[in-house]
């Protein structure tokens, strides 16, 4: 019988080192060096672009489970009626299209770590099912009986507020003090700016001979800006002063200007008064309100969904809304997530 493995690469990711000099990062370090002998499960909290992933590769890397695959998966980005086969693995025949017996996400990492990124978006029923793993460290492929032993280290990552979600209940409470037997808090990179100038360094270096070269004046601008993207969008910007000023020396002025011209799009859109899809008569005949209101908000989303950064929360962030919003508004408009592919 054929077996059909997970699209994702199970290739351990190379070596991966935390830049940055300031204290939070020192913190992040010496937590993970702590952990190195330990299985205990970890939960990553930060803001989209600061690095979570960065954390849970140096976690795997660093603890006893270093030779086995570090497996990831982003459970915002995978539909909701696939997302248990992923995780899974499902048996030939178990459902339309399953022409193959398929291992999931679990069985993949058995040995090493599984990194489930984006947790807070998990449904609720599949967060039943994952808090049953977890205690019983069994699955079952859909469509079999059969109970598979799994060996894992998990490591979840997620920037929605939990304590809100279960508040909101969107989040089990049982699940959360299940995952959150250490903690690791990733801060925006705004309030670690002694880690810009390490990390402008860092991604500059990757370009080699044609790196720019980026001035105090540079440095000292770029450290006073706000890095909404954090990380992710530092890293955008010196791939961009790359292409246009490669192997130069780039000022504050040049850095203003490549940084302006990266955010121009988005906030000419953002600055933009909401157009109307037609104009608005008066109110002779009945109409139907929720239809048209509906037009305008997948016209605003699907445009969202192509200007943001690749990430549903870039793209919620244009919108003005929280991440768990934007994808239940996509459910109800039928809006494919593979937009965001």
């Amino acid at each position: 019988m054929g077996v059909e493995w997970s699209r994702l690469s199970l290739v351990s990711p190379p070596p991966v080192e935390l830049i940055g000099d300031s204290a939070a990062i020192d913190h992040v370090r010496e937590t993970i060096d702590r952990l190195a002998l330990s299985a205990a499960s970890v939960l990553v909290t930060g803001p989209s672009g600061s690095g979570k992933e960065v954390v849970a590769q140096r976690l795997h890397q660093r603890s006893r489970r270093a030779a086995g695959p570090f497996v990831a998966i982003n459970c915002a980005a995978i539909p909701r009626e696939l997302l248990e086969s992923e995780l899974f693995g499902h048996e030939a025949g178990s459902f339309t299209g399953a022409t193959r017996l398929r291992r999931g996400r679990f069985e993949a990492a058995s040995g090493g770590t599984l990194f489930l990124d984006e947790i807070g978006d998990m449904p609720t029923d599949m967060q039943v099912k994952l808090l049953r793993i977890l205690e019983t460290r069994v699955v079952e492929r859909v469509g079999g009986g059969a109970p598979l032993p799994v060996d894992v280290r998990l490591v979840a990552a997620t920037n929605v507020d939990l304590g809100a979600a279960i508040v909101a209940g969107t989040f089990r409470e049982d699940l959360f003090y299940r995952l959150n037997v250490v903690r690791i808090a990733l801060p925006p990179l705004a309030d670690r700016t002694a880690d810009i100038a390490p990390l402008l360094e860092f991604f500059a270096a990757g370009a080699g001979d044609t790196a720019p070269r980026f001035d105090e004046s540079a440095v000292a601008w770029l450290t006073e800006q706000p890095w909404p993207g954090n990380v992710r969008e530092l890293r955008n910007f010196v791939e961009r002063a790359n292409a246009f000023h490669p192997g130069s020396n780039v000022d504050a002025t040049g850095a203003a200007r490549l940084l302006q011209a990266e955010r121009q799009p988005v906030d000419r859109w953002l600055a933009q008064p909401v157009a109307r899809q037609r104009p608005i008569a008066p109110l002779s005949a009945p109409i139907d309100l929720k239809a048209l209101l509906d037009e305008v908000e997948q016209a605003y989303i699907e445009q969202a969904l192509n200007m943001g950064d690749g990430t549903i929360a870039g793209s919620a962030r244009l919108l003005g809304l929280r991440r768990t919003t934007l994808i239940e508004k996509m459910r109800c408009l039928k809006i494919r997530r593979a937009m965001l592919d």
